[in-house]
């Protein structure tokens, strides 16, 4: 019984290690090439090929050491490469309101016709 629930707890690390490194690798595509030159990081063509074989090999390869690489490329891509991506260009793909109200308009706040 240990021994099954020892291979539930790895299967979902397994996975989990998969979907960081599928998330890390759809956000480095979606970053232009010139946003990795402006944040002096490798370029994209370098972190499309790290991170796809860090799918690979989450896909295909069941060994953990190999994986654990994996991971650690993803890590890096997320603590070192992204932040100083959206620095470059503005907030990356995922821009966010910054600050106002629900209510503004283009041209500032909406009153409602007062």
């Amino acid at each position: 019984m240990l021994m099954t629930a020892f291979g539930g707890v790895m299967s979902l690390l397994y996975l989990a290690m998969l979907v960081l490194a599928v998330v890390a690798l759809a956000m480095a595509v979606l970053y232009r090439d010139d946003a990795y030159r402006a944040a002096d990081k490798q370029n994209k063509g370098f972190w499309l090929i790290i991170l796809g074989i860090a799918v690979a090999v989450n896909l295909l390869v069941p060994m953990l050491f190999l994986q654990l690489a994996g991971l650690v490329a993803s890590i890096v891509f997320f603590v070192d490469v992204r932040p100083a991506l959206k620095q470059v260009s503005g907030g990356g793909w995922g821009r966010r309101r910054r600050g106002g109200s629900s209510s503004d308009g283009p041209y500032g706040p909406y009153n409602g016709g007062r």
